[in-house]
């Protein structure tokens, strides 16, 4: 039995954005393909992920300098303690599944603030004489992007700071499978935006059978 952690970044629901509608597909296609793994649904807009602020740098300082956890103020104990808890729910699980719409070329700050807590040296990562080297050798991620435009390929592709970003984690933790479904280009053709959503539900669908 495998262990999902379906990571949404978007404060709307299926029925209203075009990401979690393709998200909820993928889902449920998954489930089904799997009726014996475990889903985690992680929504980053109603959990409780601590951004790395003054708290948490002064605590992890103190920890380093050798004080004892219970020495901590409990502001920075919370935070930490929150930090590590994701982290250590991210190294447990087997398969990632992110859904993010496309905000300002990247995503929403909650996304950016879990990748904080997920990059964990001697978790997610170590360091060694030869540089970085990711430890999530056996695991396995899949991003779901929604935009406006079409950013993916074309004269736009430059622009493209989210899907590209997460890739940059996802190798630099040691991920060794990340594969991106785009739905793209509502904003652009909206008469074509339903036809672009079932098209990414069919390539979402596919990839679940796989996944």
């Amino acid at each position: 039995m495998a262990t999902v952690l379906y990571i949404t970044a978007n404060p709307n629901d299926h029925q209203t954005s075009f990401s979690m509608a393709v998200g909820k597909e993928f889902i449920d296609a998954y489930r089904q393909a799997n009726p014996g793994d475990e889903i985690i649904h992680l929504d980053l807009f109603k959990e409780n992920v601590p951004q790395i602020d003054g708290d948490v740098l002064n605590g992890w300082n103190k920890l380093r300098s050798g004080a004892a956890f219970d020495t901590l103020t409990a502001d920075e104990q919370a935070k930490i303690a929150r930090l590590g808890q994701i982290v250590d729910q991210y190294v447990a699980a087997d398969k990632y599944v992110y859904v993010s719409p496309m905000w300002n070329f990247s995503f929403p700050p909650v996304l950016k603030a879990y990748i904080d807590a997920i990059c964990s040296a001697g978790k997610t990562f170590k360091y060694t004489e030869q540089g970085p080297v990711g430890l999530l050798n056996d695991k396995k991620a899949l991003h779901i992007q929604a935009s406006g435009g079409v950013y993916s390929e074309g004269p736009a592709v430059g622009f493209e700071s989210g899907h590209s970003y997460l890739a940059k984690i996802m190798q630099f933790t040691g991920v060794p499978s990340f594969e991106g479904i785009f739905v793209e280009g509502m904003a652009a053709a909206p008469g074509e935006a339903e036809t672009i959503k079932a098209n990414a539900i069919v390539k979402a669908k596919e990839a679940a059978a796989r996944f």
